[in-house]
């Protein structure tokens, strides 16, 4: 095993289904592929302090894709300390294989095979439900990878650089990464739960409710409130796998910094279930 496992009552919290946690709050997270990888780290981190919190899905493109993977492997097999422990690990792993890693290619898919087992993943009984967003590189296509569709290759396929990295064969076909997140469905849920995007920085990438228009007060459809966080000190630049070498300490840094902006986004109160917040179908917090 590569986490060792969590208490049942841990698990229990995040299934939410036998709890007995009153105020309980639904949260689907999507990660953009313009995210810094780190910075995800520290806002996944810093969620998963939070008791009442429990995670239904995770969806990913680009790099996320991979942080996505662990997430979910560790909450499996651990709990909450399982997810924090499997991505700490990954990280470590990632910084410690990039200075030494001549074949990028494969150091990536290396890291990965080390870091989860996808079977626990694809497990109906894993709390969390993972899908990761690839493009076909032949037709421009956005496939979502989902359920017993999800593999090493489907994962890895998500965080190819386009045109820098070959693409990865599935099924006959050809995918890589920059999987466009508008092509998700608007989120509805029954549970009236969130979504939170975690981006690098504010785009159209979320797609809009349908049933509001600008003079809207609230959502016809009550479809579930989107939010999203996002790094402040963004910048563009190549992708972690195309670098020489990804220092431990600028990595602790820019988790640190996640963190930071998670902790200010739940200080503002972003899911408190009141009239008033319940007419916003989108939040921002940047």
């Amino acid at each position: 095993m590569h986490v060792q496992s969590e208490t049942r009552t841990d698990r229990a919290i995040i299934c939410g289904t036998t709890s007995g946690l009153e105020g309980v709050l639904s949260v689907d997270i999507v990660l953009a592929s313009d995210a810094n990888g780190a910075f995800v780290w520290g806002v996944l981190d810093r969620l998963l302090d939070e008791p009442t919190f429990t995670f239904e899905a995770i969806t990913a493109s680009g790099f996320g894709a991979v942080e996505a993977a662990v997430f979910a492997y560790g909450l499996s097999l651990g709990g909450r300390r399982g997810a924090r422990t499997a991505l700490a690990n990954f990280w470590r792993r990632v910084s410690h294989a990039s200075m030494f890693a001549v074949d990028r290619a494969g150091l990536l898919r290396s890291i990965l095979e080390q870091s989860i087992d996808i079977e626990q993943i694809r497990d109906e009984r894993c709390p969390v439900k993972l899908g990761v967003l690839a493009v076909n590189a032949r037709t421009d296509a956005v496939k979502m990878f989902s359920g017993e569709q999800l593999s090493i290759n489907a994962i890895v396929a998500a965080a190819t650089v386009p045109f820098i990295s070959a693409p990865v064969e599935i099924d006959g076909d050809i995918y890589w990464g920059d999987g466009e997140l508008s092509q998700l469905p608007p989120p509805r849920s029954p549970k009236a739960g969130h979504r939170l995007v975690i981006a690098g920085r504010p785009s159209l990438f979320v797609a809009p409710c349908p049933d509001r228009s600008v003079a809207a007060t609230q959502c016809a459809t009550k479809c579930a409130p989107v939010h999203t966080i996002f790094d402040s000190q963004y910048r563009a630049g190549a992708a972690f796998f195309v670098r020489p070498w990804i220092d431990w300490g600028e990595l602790t840094g820019m988790r640190d910094r996640g963190r930071q902006r998670a902790a200010d986004w739940l200080a503002a109160g972003p899911l408190r279930t009141d009239e008033t917040a319940a007419m916003n179908c989108e939040r921002r917090y940047t």
